[in-house]
């Protein structure tokens, strides 16, 4: 098991890509969100939130996902390989992650192609999702150490 926490590269690319939303709204979806990407049976239609609040659940929701990822990579990786695939827990979700080929291909210290896995998860309701398909760069890119692209 891995003991990485989630560095403020990675934050501010999650940040980056979530974008900041006041007042709950229906992601490509159809999930209802808050915040930077907050969802969860607490948001509901109407719901508003204060750009601190908005933070504290971002961090609290990041830290699952680090806390997803320490437990699921069983092979030494470093902070921009964390970083990324945290980046991906939290945007696909712990489910997506753990039964991904793209864990599987980490695992077997398989790096190169599980950095091509990431362009795979690019859909949302049947459909190629263009703000998808840049996350997904910018996590892949940092998945082999190379800049995201976004700036922080």
């Amino acid at each position: 098991m891995n003991n990485f926490t989630y560095s403020d590269t990675g934050f501010q690319m999650t940040k980056s890509f979530e974008g900041l939303r006041l007042t709950a709204y229906q992601d490509c979806a159809g999930i209802w969100t808050i915040g930077y990407g907050h969802t969860g049976p607490d948001v509901t239609p109407g719901k508003t939130i204060t750009e601190f609040e908005a933070e504290a659940l971002l961090r609290v929701d990041l830290a699952a996902a680090a806390t997803c990822v320490n437990r699921a990579v069983s092979v030494p990786i470093v902070q921009c390989q964390f970083d990324a695939l945290v980046d991906f827990c939290f945007n696909a979700g712990r489910g997506s992650l753990l039964q991904s080929s793209l864990l599987r291909l980490v695992n077997l210290g398989n790096f190169t192609q599980a950095a091509a896995q990431f362009a795979l998860w690019v859909h949302a309701g049947g459909e190629v999702v263009p703000g998808l398909a840049r996350r997904r760069k910018a996590e892949a890119a940092l998945f082999v150490g190379q800049s995201s692209g976004i700036a922080s």
